[in-house]
C-alpha cells in the first residue's frame, strides 16, 4: 500500500506537467499506479490509520465536486444507504424513463469509486436501482442514519457546503431547464399536463405570497 506522501508526491508532479513515465522515473512508482492517480483523484487517504469509521481519514476536497454534488442531491432525494455485514449499500432509485439520469448517476459513481463500477439492479414499475457497495458511504454522505430521511433532521457538513457552493452555477444552469423544457426528465411542461390529469381538485399555492394567505386558502380548501 503506498503512504500519503507518495501520492501526494505524484500529484504535484502531475501538476507540474510531467507525464507518466517522468513522473515513475521521479519517483519509483508504477507507471500504471501514476496513470490510475492522474485519471481520477482518490477520495480516501493512502494512509490506513484514520480515525474515521471506515479506518482511514479521507480528504474530502479531493472530491471532484460536480459528480459529488449531483450525487448528493440524488440520494437525499431517491438514494438509500444500508448496512451490510462488511461494507455500506448505496442504491440510488431511478425511472427508466429518464436514461440520462441514471446514465450520469453511474457516472457519478464510478468518479468518486473508480475502482469499481457501479451496477443497475431492475425493480417492478419501470424502475431501477443504482447500486454500489463501499463501507466509506456513511463517510461521504454523513446524513446516512436510521430511520427515514424526511424524518429527521438533514443538515451539510462545512465541507459539503463548499463543494456545493463551487458548483452552485452548474446547478443553477442545469435548472434553469426546467422551464424550458428542452431537456430529458422534470420540467414544468411535463408537471402542468400531470397536475391537468390529476382526478381530483388541485391546490395551487405561490411561495411568494405571504404566508398567512397561504394558510388562510388550504384551510379554505379543506372546508370546501
Amino acid at each position: 500500500m503506498r503512504s500519503l506522501e507518495e501520492f501526494n508526491q505524484v500529484r504535484l508532479l502531475i501538476a507540474a506537467g510531467m507525464n507518466d513515465c517522468a513522473v515513475s522515473r521521479e519517483t519509483g512508482i508504477p507507471r500504471k499506479t501514476v496513470w490510475e492517480w492522474r485519471r481520477g483523484p482518490r477520495i480516501w487517504s493512502r494512509d490506513p490509520a484514520g480515525s474515521s469509521d471506515c479506518g482511514v481519514d479521507h480528504d474530502f476536497a479531493a472530491l471532484p465536486a460536480a459528480p459529488y454534488s449531483y450525487l448528493l442531491g440524488l440520494y437525499l432525494g431517491d438514494g438509500c444507504i444500508s448496512r451490510h455485514p462488511r461494507t455500506f449499500h448505496l442504491r440510488i432509485t431511478c425511472d427508466t424513463k429518464y436514461p440520462a439520469i441514471i446514465a450520469r448517476c453511474r457516472e457519478s459513481i464510478d468518479a468518486l469509486m473508480p475502482k469499481q463500477h457501479a451496477g443497475i439492479v431492475r425493480r417492478k414499475e419501470r424502475c431501477v436501482d443504482v447500486s454500489h457497495f463501499s463501507k466509506h458511504w456513511p463517510c461521504l454522505f454523513p446524513q446516512h442514519g436510521p430511520g427515514r430521511k424526511h424524518n429527521r433532521s438533514i443538515r451539510l457538513e462545512p465541507w459539503q457546503e463548499a463543494i456545493v457552493y463551487e458548483e452552485t452555477e452548474e446547478f443553477v444552469e442545469w435548472a434553469s431547464h426546467y422551464d424550458a423544457g428542452d431537456r430529458e426528465g422534470r420540467s414544468l411542461a411535463k408537471h402542468q399536463a400531470w397536475l391537468a390529469a390529476l382526478p381530483c381538485p388541485v391546490l395551487r399555492l405561490d411561495g411568494s405570497r405571504p404566508l398567512p394567505e397561504l394558510v388562510a386558502d388550504v384551510r379554505a380548501a379543506i372546508d370546501a
